[in-house]
């Protein structure tokens, strides 16, 4: 392929991508600084009420992944991703105007529920577009979208509260995603062969080359033989157990630097932001250095194990060193959020394309499960001790677990027990 199919692929489908995704990540981390700014004194919520309220989205995410990741694969990325957009704009600000708790319990699960099928989709999409040695950075370029998305959020959402309230906060953050539905619909095909700014040769070039990853991958029958692959199963638990320190992390971040300290809202989104922009940083270098070794495992389960080591670190200073624990806050954030473009280059180069939408929507289902739980036990956690000490040691158990299950992920003619090819090998590990 030519260098300018390269660089014009790049710059006209990857901004979509990023700010697609980013919307749909504004819409499910802001419930964090509502808490924080009283949205459980105002309703009459329980601290432990609370906690399940917050991880409701994941469950209503958890059931809804493979039916929409099927949707994606076999009708249309662009249809689906539109009505999505619509949707979860529209739950994202009703929240502002919810009166009573059963309200907040229904708009939270369908939150969830209408946001699910958008990263596999996204993903699939990223795999119609781009080729194996591009794909970890085209997934990071995605994902991007999570950790800056909480950046810029997490002081606007600040300076919103601090004026507003949270239920202008609500409001004012689940517009974009409606408005941005419409730019979708004009702006988006699912597929190279449909746009008109490629020539006929390019679009030959890049269909060659993704026909030829595709010969190299051993057939897959059906979604049932690919999801009890021994490599797809370990993910699955691997993802669960990762989540659970993000989420743990993303939701309840602002709650844990208010109650740590005396600063205020606005004091709490400035430092709310920092890890996520360190994490802006590792998640680009580790997918760059990634594509660039043609490797993926290496770079995923080193940077989990700092993550898990900066919470252990925290747990044991306890919470009269708030500075030295924000400080390794900012390192387990960037550590979590590093690996997901290798990550999930995995499964495509595990799997054929006809099976690994449906693979990476259970994987990222699971996901939502540890998300769930982590959002969870981690609320549940610092409400109970009064002390966030707890959930750093909950949260490191977690990222153990999955540096551990990552380590166990073998390529899949290893996991066969047939002679590895050394090409595919070398590329997992």
């Amino acid at each position: 392929m030519t260098s300018s199919l390269a660089i014009r692929r790049w710059w006209t489908i990857m901004p979509i991508v990023f700010i697609t995704y980013s919307l749909a990540y504004l819409d499910r981390a802001n419930f964090g600084f509502a808490s924080a700014a009283g949205i459980n004194h105002d309703l009459g919520i329980s601290k432990g009420l609370a906690s399940l309220i917050g991880a409701l989205f994941f469950l209503g995410y958890f059931f809804f992944q493979i039916p929409g990741a099927i949707y994606a694969e076999r009708r249309s990325v662009k249809k689906l991703v539109f009505w999505s957009l619509v949707l979860w704009g529209g739950c994202a600000a009703l929240t502002g105007i919810v009166s009573n708790i059963p309200s907040l319990i229904a708009i939270r699960f369908l939150l969830g529920v209408v946001e699910a099928a958008v990263m596999p989709a996204m993903l699939i999409f990223i795999s119609n577009w781009f080729t194996k040695s591009e794909r970890s950075r085209a997934n990071t370029f995605l994902i991007l979208g999570n950790p800056v998305t909480v950046l810029w959020m997490s002081i606007v959402s600040g300076y919103l509260v601090h004026s507003f309230g949270w239920r202008q906060m609500f409001i004012a953050e689940g517009a974009p995603a409606i408005i941005w539905a419409i730019c979708w619909w004009f702006l988006v095909k699912d597929k190279p062969e449909q746009v008109s700014w490629l020539s006929p040769q390019e679009k030959d070039a890049l269909a060659q080359t993704l026909r030829a990853e595709q010969a190299a991958i051993k057939p897959v029958r059906n979604y049932s033989e690919a999801f009890r692959t021994p490599a797809v199963i370990k993910l699955c638990a691997q993802y669960f157990c990762w989540s659970i320190g993000v989420y743990g992390f993303v939701l309840w971040l602002p709650s844990i630097l208010k109650n740590g300290s005396s600063i205020g809202m606005v004091e709490t989104g400035w430092l709310s932001a920092l890890p996520y922009l360190a994490a802006t940083i590792a998640m680009l270098a580790a997918s760059w250095a990634s594509d660039k070794l043609n490797r993926r495992k290496v770079f995923v389960w080193p940077f989990l194990l700092i993550g898990a080591i900066a919470f252990a670190v925290s747990y044991g200073l306890g919470s009269a060193h708030f500075w030295v624990s924000y400080a390794l806050l900012v390192i387990a954030g960037a550590a979590m959020y590093a690996p997901y473009g290798p990550f999930f280059a995995i499964v495509p180069e595990l799997l054929p394309k006809n099976v690994a939408g449906g693979a990476m929507a259970l994987i990222n289902s699971m996901g939502a499960l540890g998300s769930f739980v982590g959002s969870y036990v981690v609320g549940y956690l610092n409400g109970a001790t009064g002390s966030p000490a707890a959930s750093y040691a909950f949260m490191s158990v977690a990222l153990v677990a999955a540096v551990l299950l990552t380590l166990a992920v073998k390529p899949a003619s290893a996991e066969r027990s047939e002679p590895a090819r050394p090409t595919v090998a070398r590329k997992i590990s």
